[in-house]
This record gives structure tokens, sequence and C-alpha cells, in this order.
């Protein structure tokens, strides 16, 4: 499944988030793919929020992990400041990619910093600034890796 869309402005995003929100169950995992400012951390939030959980959402860029208690866990992980899937491992977590004991769903931005770290995807998002408020959203549902 691959679905490209459009969207103008927050209400939009939104109203993405809400859609999306709708397909996720635990285990998941989900990797979020986009320029600095794209807006990865507020779809989140508003994810988040669709699961029913009003907790403030901000970017894990110097905590590396958030996590929030939704309809089911939701951790949020920001890779920005790592170089390696071993430098990941150090901080212990490995074990929230492991769908047979992870219980929850886990969003991960900036992936491609711990390559080989992640082994079972159920989504990958691109999101696509081109401009002050349109972004474009590229989900794809990954059916193996």
């Amino acid at each position: 499944m691959k679905i490209k869309m459009q969207v103008n402005g927050l209400e939009q995003t939104k109203e993405v988030a809400k859609a999306f929100a709708k397909s996720l169950k635990s285990p998941m995992i989900v990797l979020l793919n986009g320029d600095l400012g794209s807006g990865k951390t507020t779809f989140v939030k508003e994810v988040v929020k669709a699961l029913g959980c009003d907790d403030l959402v901000t970017s894990p860029t110097f905590t590396l992990l958030n996590t929030y208690n939704a309809k089911f866990p939701i951790y949020h992980f920001d890779m920005y400041r790592l170089s390696s899937a071993e430098e990941a491992n150090s901080v212990g977590f490995e074990e929230y990619f492991d769908k047979h004991t992870l219980d929850g769903v886990c969003f991960v931005e900036w992936s491609e910093n711990v390559e080989g770290l992640i082994g079972e995807v159920d989504f990958v998002i691109d999101i696509q600034k081109k401009g002050e408020n349109e972004r474009v959203f590229i989900i794809e549902g990954v059916e193996e890796c």
C-alpha cells in the first residue's frame, strides 16, 4: 500500500494523522522521514492526540525518546544525534524494536542514522516540505522487511 497526498496547513495534517491513527495497533514500528522542519513531530503529536492522549508532545531530539500513554504506549524516537546502531544499542534501544516484546507503537525519526537497528517495519512515512504550510505525505505500508 502506498498513499501520496498533498496537505495545505495544520488542519489537513491533523486529518491525515487522525485517519492514520485508525490503522495502528500494538506492536507496530513507523519510520518518519523528512528534512528538519518538515512536520514529523507535528504528525506524531496529532496521532497521539487521535489515540486519546492529551500530553504535550515535543521533539525528543535531546532526550532521544519520549513516551506517551495513549490507547497503547507510543514511543517517539529521534535518532538525529546518534551516529550508529551500536550507539543506539548502548543506550538500550534495541529492546523497543523487537516486535515479539514491543508493547506499543514506535515512531522513529532519522532512522537512517541507526541503519541495521530496526528490522521489521510496518509503515514508512515521507514528509516533504513544499512551502510554508504545504506538505506532501507519502505513506507506505510495508508488508515484509
